[in-house]
């Protein structure tokens, strides 16, 4: 079943905080506001616990899925989600949560910075100059969740998905397209000593969408935090 906005929204609101926090802040529940960050070894059985609350099924056919069917990229009118209507990009939004020493140009406009990719453990600088290098992945993509049950949802919904900093992760455009629209039995982040709190995240995303994932996908994520 398709969550209504409502339930949506006040998923969100149980996560949110108003700005972004230190990682170590909540290891054992990431917050919307949080960056993915390596799980410490205490935090993994709250990792497990979220991954074995996770439904499966097959993964279903990819008829009729376009990015549009999401909504405008990056909308900032994706009500129900941590920092929506504030005036910014979801995506600026996104870099100045997961950036150092961010430069904006104006109140939104993140300008340069630097970041360690998650996915692959690399120090890199941003720079808008060179945006495309640096992209927003989402943990849970758009194509695995319109397989798995997002073809049945609201455009509300769908475009507060596409718009949830929970699922949204900094990284580089290499491991962005190598990733894909992989789902964790088919992608790992290179970066074994990030893998857990990926899945981990994964698993927070599915969860509160009440999307399930296949079999396979279970028990490779259940693996990563054993």
């Amino acid at each position: 079943m398709a969550p209504s906005p409502a339930a949506s929204s006040q998923a969100a609101s149980s996560y949110a905080g108003s700005s972004p926090v230190p990682p170590a802040a909540a290891p054992n529940r990431p917050t919307d506001a949080s960056r993915l960050t390596v799980l410490p070894a205490v935090a993994r059985p709250v990792a497990i616990a979220a991954i074995d609350g996770l439904t499966t099924r097959g993964r279903g056919p990819k008829t009729g899925y376009s990015r549009t069917m999401f909504g405008d990229a990056w909308s900032d009118d994706a009500d129900g989600v941590l920092w929506a209507r504030n005036s910014c990009s979801t995506r600026d939004d996104v870099l100045g949560r997961d950036l150092d020493q961010v430069v904006k140009r104006d109140a939104c406009v993140v300008i340069s910075g630097e970041y360690e990719d998650p996915y692959s453990g690399r120090r890199v600088r941003f720079t808008k100059q060179n945006a495309i290098q640096s992209p927003i992945d989402h943990v849970v993509p758009l194509a695995f969740a319109w397989q798995m049950g997002a073809a049945k949802w609201s455009a509300e919904v769908r475009m507060q998905f596409a718009n949830d900093p929970l699922n949204l992760v900094t990284t580089t455009r290499t491991i962005n397209t190598a990733k894909s629209d992989s789902d964790p039995a088919s992608y790992l982040p290179p970066n074994k000593a990030i893998r857990c709190a990926y899945v981990h995240r994964f698993a927070l995303a599915a969860l509160r969408y009440r999307l399930p994932v296949t079999p396979a996908d279970k028990e490779i994520m259940l693996r990563q935090c054993r």
